[in-house]
């Protein structure tokens, strides 16, 4: 009979915490919120909520925060969650920029701060982000010891099998095998290295256009090209975490191809990323200092050369999106990034490419609302999840 005893209390014990984390999770969607309000929201009896309630105020999860006004009859005790019992750091790495945000576990975005990136040299760029990161928190008076969790966001992806940074050619020697255990001794063990495009696609989820969509992805077009794919209201990753690397598809033509960067960075990329304007732009009587944004600033004002080059530009995309349409049959693709942005410019041609590629309606073309704020508002998502879960276990581990 002890066996007995020891399973029920451990059930027992399994329910509770079951029941916290059910009225700690719901104190954080909607507070400030009454008792009342969460035993309608989770179906658990006022006794088990204000059971729930006392742990979570005691472990400093939840505080009250006075009474709700303007009803008759007793005025109910408000609570929300304890925003300075966790922090989160979230990084977007890129090769011209670095951008960090410091939140509090409610989300509230404390502080942050941008600067151009050390991407030439992955030992430089190691040493900027964690300089940054251990920064970024004393502006707002926290300490670094009191960081949660920290989500970066870069080029790539971290292979499952082989622990490195693969598929990151516009960082130089990012895929290196001391470039994660750099970082994490720098940092810490609390920290995860998340592709920087799938952050932007989990932004987009939170915060975007994607907010709603079950089957959407996000292409991001730019200095590389890389795509986030949701499926049924979850980000897919693939088997080694390489899903959405459309740069390697191989689509585009031998002429405007970059010759010695195919094999680096992938057909796709080569001819329809940043520096495949520029060579498309070139033979076409665009000389000079050519970059993208130039191509498309000069689009804008009409010049022939440069509305052949956003052309050609627009049928590489719409031919990776018409390879992937028949594949995953999206509802929505969310185009990002410095080349993608330009939606004025794009998605008519992109949809009429569409129609004549297509045999069923093509996705919804939509340009991210987001902007340079994706990968961060991503990698805060991420962050705070992990945060949130780390810090219920502490306490119970505690």
């Amino acid at each position: 009979m002890a066996f007995e005893r020891d399973d029920t209390a451990s059930t027992t014990s399994l329910l509770r915490v079951i029941n916290e984390r059910a009225v700690f999770e719901r104190i954080r969607q909607l507070g400030p919120v009454s008792r009342p309000q969460l035993a309608q929201a989770t179906g658990l009896s006022k006794p088990t909520i204000s059971l729930a309630l006392a742990d979570l105020e005691r472990w400093g999860l939840v505080r009250a925060v006075g009474h709700r006004t303007g009803n008759t009859g007793r005025a109910a005790q408000l609570y929300e969650m304890r925003p300075e019992s966790g922090f989160v750091i979230a990084v977007d790495v890129g090769r011209s920029w670095i951008r960090l945000a410091l939140a509090n576990l409610a989300g509230d975005v404390l502080a942050r701060r941008t600067e151009p990136s050390q991407a030439s040299a992955s030992r430089a760029l190691v040493a900027q982000i964690a300089r940054l990161v251990h920064a970024l928190p004393g502006e707002v008076g926290v300490g670094y010891e009191r960081i949660t969790f920290t989500v970066i966001g870069s080029p790539g992806f971290v292979d499952r099998l082989s622990g490195t940074i693969r598929l990151a050619p516009n960082l130089a020697g990012w895929g290196g095998p001391s470039v994660l255990k750099s970082l994490r001794a720098r940092l810490g063990p609390a920290f995860a290295l998340e592709n920087d495009v799938k952050l932007a696609t989990l932004g987009e989820q939170a915060h975007g256009q994607g907010k709603g969509v079950a089957n959407f992805v996000f292409m991001s077009v730019g200095t590389g090209i890389g795509m986030g794919i949701v499926i049924d209201g979850r980000l897919y990753h693939g088997w080694r975490g390489a899903a959405g690397e459309i740069g390697f598809l191989p689509l585009g033509d031998a002429e405007a191809a970059i010759a010695t960067g195919v094999q680096r960075r992938g057909w796709l990329e080569s001819v329809a990323a940043a520096d495949g304007v520029v060579a498309n732009a070139r033979p076409r009587g665009m000389n000079g200092r050519v970059t993208a944004k130039r191509v498309f600033e000069a689009a804008r004002r009409g010049e022939a050369a440069a509305l052949e080059v956003v052309r050609i530009e627009a049928a590489h995309l719409a031919r990776a999106v018409a390879a992937l349409t028949s594949v995953i049959d999206p509802e929505l693709v969310v185009l990002g990034g410095g080349i993608g942005g330009n939606g004025d410019l794009l998605i008519g041609p992109m949809e009429k490419q569409l129609g004549a590629l297509l045999r069923l309606p093509p996705p919804r073309l939509v340009v991210s609302s987001l902007g340079d704020d994706a990968v961060v508002l991503g990698a805060l998502a991420t962050a705070l999840a992990t945060a949130r879960e780390r810090v219920f276990a502490r306490v119970l581990g505690g």
